[in-house]
């Protein structure tokens, strides 16, 4: 039977089933080859050469660009027919995983291969996909992608950068200065924004050799040295009329779609550098010695590493499930059509919340996982002599591009409350059930012969609080809720926590049987500890909503229902984190 395709947000009103998920087990062996090859690339070029790449030799950077290019890696979403190998998500998703140890060169790789090379994939008409595709996908030349500006970050609409039609009609004459590019240093193609006749917000494609770009200097950044980061400056460009990407005043289309693709990639690429960092501060925790005992012996060291287990799990499972969901409903879309990539691009928008989610959670694991490896490493992760502290420096960045995590939490409750005004997601019903449930006592018993029922049950009344928050603050705002924040923020939480709680237990459920002895027994660990602080999470979160929104004899009986469904039971928490850091510890990598 063939699986189901679930509409995004639908998670918070459904139950799932665990064989409809796509996790890391379900790895094809072509795609298992692929990270294989991506693997032994950064091993065999990138780390040999990372002291050089970081101190930028970009002629050695766009040098490794070249051999991705050969390797294949550079043309994973190109369409066939223009040479790509127009893979599925998943593939995609785990060569960003796999290409992410490599540092600062996994930053210019993933801008080239995302946001330098979609717009044109997704919006080029076929002569500009024949003039410039080729070279992007072989690593001849690499790309760059132009939204932000000194005045325009998170605001892209309010972009100040003009482009008037010249009085011949045969070139856009731009003007102004895009901020922060990634690879500005060394690209070949640029696709910049600008506003035709100050009005018209509209794409571009730009090569560095037309007159008036001008590479602005390198900036001093914190991290991700290693990679490109310029301004670049418009100074009469001219850019010939068949160079505009799109339609006129459509820019926003192209720009938000793949900011889409960019989240959840990035979510990918910050799981692999957090198993990496992981496996770094394990093996240094099993080296070092203090009171002459080695400190992963110690509680306090132990507890670190089996909590950065499990939120990696939790991540990993998160976006390969959101892998699945967007595979799956590509799939439906005919190939070749007129409009393919018209629904190609609402295929991924459909699940712009997840995305979303995808960007925030695995990128604050990530945070969260080198600040730990540093403190493992204690004042040597404080020195660049050991690689903690570049992982720490390298690690700020990834909550800021591609949408600050504050606005994609902005997104994702605003993507799921916009589907059910539109009728598209029946969340009002669900919302009134809750609140029926709210006032009802509850007298289900947990079947515990059932795997993971326990965990089950608890994701109900996770759901069940989201719905009930998010219905009492639509009640009170309406429309304007939009205008609050703080509220959204904490529904935002909420709905992150659910999906990554759910997607664990799912993952763990499905691959339980299969699982040895032992493996079953991290993943019931797993699953227990992790249950445990989405759950604290989530009661936190749902606690400030319910005093942002309410007041009085409402607020109290919120709050009983926060008590009342943001309650698990972990016992056997201690022994589980126990169990999980000492297989860590055995095997120095992340565990699953």
């Amino acid at each position: 039977m063939a699986a189901h395709i679930a509409k995004g947000g639908e998670y918070l009103i459904a139950e799932t089933v665990c064989t409809d998920i796509f996790t890391p087990e379900d790895f094809t062996d072509e795609q298992r080859s692929m990270a294989d090859t991506t693997e032994q690339f950064v091993a065999n070029e990138i780390m040999p050469n990372i002291d050089e790449i970081e101190h930028q030799n970009f002629a050695l950077v766009v040098e490794k660009m070249k051999k991705c290019g050969e390797l294949g890696l550079l043309m994973m979403d190109a369409p066939e027919e223009y040479g790509g190998l127009e893979l599925d998500k998943a593939s995609t998703m785990l060569v960003a995983e796999k290409i992410s140890y490599a540092g600062s060169f996994s930053v210019s790789f993933s801008a080239h291969t995302g946001i330098g090379t979609l717009p044109l994939i997704y919006y080029g008409t076929t002569a500009q996909k024949e003039k410039y595709l080729g070279r992007i996908i072989s690593g001849e030349w690499c790309a760059a992608y132009c939204l932000t500006e000194p005045g325009s970050g998170s605001d892209a609409l309010g972009a100040q950068a003009t482009a008037i039609l010249s009085e011949d009609g045969k070139h856009y004459i731009l003007n102004g200065t895009k901020q922060f590019i990634t690879n500005g240093g060394f690209a070949n193609l640029f696709t910049i924004f600008a506003k035709i006749d100050k009005e018209h917000f509209t794409a571009f494609l730009v090569e560095k050799d037309f007159p008036g770009l001008v590479v602005g200097p390198e900036e001093k950044k914190l991290g991700i040295k290693g990679s490109s980061t310029t301004q670049i400056i418009l100074d009469n460009c001219k850019v010939p009329v068949e160079n505009l990407l799109g339609e006129i005043g459509k820019g926003h289309k192209i720009a938000f779609n793949v900011l889409n693709v960019g989240r959840f990639k990035l979510g990918a690429a910050v799981t692999g550098a957090a198993k990496m960092a992981l496996s770094v501060g394990i093996k240094y925790a099993n080296e070092r010695t203090q009171f002459k005992r080695r400190i992963s012996s110690f509680g306090a060291i132990a507890e670190k590493i089996a909590d950065l287990n499990v939120d990696i799990f939790a991540s990993e499972s998160l976006v390969y499930r959101l892998a699945g969901l967007l595979d799956r409903k590509l799939e439906t879309i005919e190939k070749g059509g007129a409009n393919y990539y018209d629904e190609y691009q609402k295929g991924i928008e459909e699940y712009a919340s997840e995305c979303g989610i995808a960007k925030v959670f695995c990128s604050e694991v990530l945070a969260r996982t080198v600040d730990e490896v540093v403190q493992i490493h204690g004042g040597y992760g404080f020195v660049s002599d050991y690689p903690a502290e570049r992982f720490y420096r390298d690690e700020r960045i990834n909550r800021i591009f591609e949408g600050t995590n504050e606005i994609n939490r902005l997104l994702i409750p605003g993507m799921i409350l916009r589907k059910a005004m539109k009728g598209e997601l029946p969340l009002q019903a669900h919302a009134m059930k809750a609140f029926e449930s709210l006032m009802t006592p509850s007298f289900e018993e947990i079947d515990e012969d059932q795997l993971f029922a326990r965990e089950k049950a608890l994701l109900n009344n996770l759901k069940t609080l989201f719905l009930i928050l998010s219905g009492i603050g639509v009640q009170k705002y309406m429309d304007k809720i939009a205008d609050e924040q703080e509220i959204l923020i904490a529904a935002a939480d909420m709905a992150i926590q659910i999906f990554a709680l759910e997607s664990a237990v799912l993952r763990a459920e499905k691959i339980y049987a299969a699982s040895t002895a032992r493996k079953q027994e991290l993943l019931q660990a797993a699953v227990k500890v992790f249950a445990f602080t989405a759950t604290e999470a989530v009661g936190t979160a749902a606690k400030k909503g319910a005093f942002y929104i309410e007041e009085g004899d409402n607020l109290t009986m919120v709050l009983s229902g926060i008590r009342r469904f943001a309650k698990y039971d972990a016992t056997g928490l201690l022994a589980a984190k126990r169990a999980l850091a000492k297989a860590a510890c055995e095997e120095e990598k992340y565990l699953f």
